[in-house]
């Protein structure tokens, strides 16, 4: 497979390795770019694979909330510029209270949802795309109905986050959700982090050790490798990294001194999974793939 500029920066992008680092890894994995960061994390050359956020959309999350339900929506344009426009504003407003107000449980059962003003929203969206001139989507919903205490945070208009706490009160579960929105944890609690996931990195932790520490007993070795996979658990979790609004204690320590438990939580960035070509490291990218 030929190991072009493009593939290179998407290596890049997604693990933080330099460009070099990135062309050898591709080269010797023949092209396969989920192998190349494997292999550059077996190597040392890159702290996490984090696949990189693709953002095509420009747009806008927005919510609505009424004591223990909550929505979020997100409602994508082409350009910052319209998502900035006071008819587009206007629009994702409204449809954020229909969403709350119809319990769509879907997107298709939103657009048939009336707004205020009598439209659906499809019938609105057709008339907002009239005037701002590009196309716009009513791309994803995100709700809960609940007992619990709920919040909904917006983080300007790009991050939305949902939290349910059993337990504690309305302010913490907002700490909570300004917490998520900063650090997105892929899991809530060591317990939901999949038996594949902690199978891999043991495999990558040891690929790491050198030679001295790989002769060592058994029994040392796994507690080795353990200790550094308990830490990734951590840093993966939502339970066991450290609080944002209190950096001294876990969101674990925070939760367990207001007797409270996180319940699930849920998060929308915009225009996350769609897309987008964006140049960047155009120039050192052409320089690395001449050598």
């Amino acid at each position: 497979m030929e190991i072009t500029a493009s593939l290179v920066k998407d290596l890049r992008e997604r693990t933080g390795a330099g460009m070099m680092e990135c062309k050898k890894a591709l080269t010797t994995t023949g092209g396969d770019i989920d192998a190349a960061a494997e292999w550059l994390r077996k190597s040392g050359l890159a702290k996490a694979d984090k696949k990189a956020d693709r953002v095509a959309a420009e747009g806008r999350i927005v919510s609505a909330a009424n004591g223990g339900k909550a929505v979020l929506v997100e409602i994508n344009s082409e350009t910052d510029f319209v998502a900035k426009d006071d008819n587009f504003l206007a629009f994702t407003s409204a449809v954020a209270q229909a969403a709350l107000a119809s319990g769509a449980a879907d997107i298709e059962a939103l657009k048939a949802a009336k707004l205020a003003s009598g439209e659906t929203v499809e019938e609105a969206r057709a008339a907002v795309i009239a005037k701002v001139g590009e196309k716009v989507d009513v791309r994803r919903l995100a709700k809960v109905d609940t007992a619990n205490n709920v919040a909904a945070y917006i983080h300007g208009g790009r991050i939305g986050v949902l939290v349910e706490l059993k337990g504690g009160d309305v302010e913490l579960a907002r700490g909570i959700a300004m917490h998520v929105a900063a650090m997105n944890p892929p899991y809530n609690k060591a317990a939901d982090v999949p038996a594949e996931f902690l199978a891999k990195e043991k495999e990558i932790e040891l690929a790491k050790m050198s030679d001295k520490d790989k002769a060592k007993p058994a029994e040392i070795l796994e507690k080795i490798i353990s200790g550094k996979v308990a830490k990734i658990v951590n840093e993966v979790t939502l339970y066991g990294q450290p609080y944002v609004l209190n950096t001294d204690q876990t969101v674990e320590q925070a939760l367990k001194a207001a007797g409270a438990d996180v319940v699930g939580f849920q998060r929308l960035a915009v225009g996350e999974g769609i897309e987008k070509v964006v140049e960047d490291y155009a120039a050192e990218v052409a320089k690395a793939m001449a050598v």
